[in-house]
């Protein structure tokens, strides 16, 4: 009797996990919309970092630290959302995103490093060597949106 009600059973459970994974898929514009905001946050956090290494704002290792760490995991957020049905979707993603994704990749990945040596080294405390790590962290952003971004006017 067990058998015969643990055959449907896994059947049912099978079935619902497939239903739950085919509503759960974002929709083109919601996943262009969190990209965005992951973008956003970025700048966010990174500007106060980029007016210290350029000699705009005061230098203040607590603020680098904390900016950092909030840029390690916001460095990692958007990439999924460049997924192939948003080519359609209004951004200022430029078609290269789609269609060279090595090198997009690339420069996703080049950022998260870039990123991760700015944490590592503002856990130090050395000024100079973490103007010069935000210095890369801004020029893997630009990088990207060199290649891969509509130019802003």
């Amino acid at each position: 009797m067990k058998k015969i009600l643990y055959v449907p059973g896994v059947v049912v459970a099978l079935s619902s996990l497939l239903a739950v994974n085919a509503f759960a898929q974002a929709k083109p514009d919601v996943l262009v919309k969190q990209r965005q905001a992951a973008m956003t946050l970025q700048g966010k956090y990174f500007g106060p970092l980029g007016g210290m290494a350029a000699g705009r704002v005061p230098f203040d290792a607590a603020v680098v630290s904390r900016n950092a760490g909030y840029l390690e995991v916001l460095a990692k957020m958007p990439w999924d959302g460049f997924d192939a049905s948003t080519s359609g979707e209004k951004s200022n993603a430029l078609p290269e995103v789609f269609s060279n994704t090595a090198k997009f990749k690339q420069a996703a990945d080049h950022l998260q490093t870039e990123v991760g040596k700015l944490v590592t080294v503002s856990k130090g405390g050395n000024e100079a060597d973490t103007k010069a790590a935000i210095g890369a962290v801004g020029k893997a952003c630009g990088g990207c949106h060199e290649d891969f971004r509509v130019k802003q006017k």
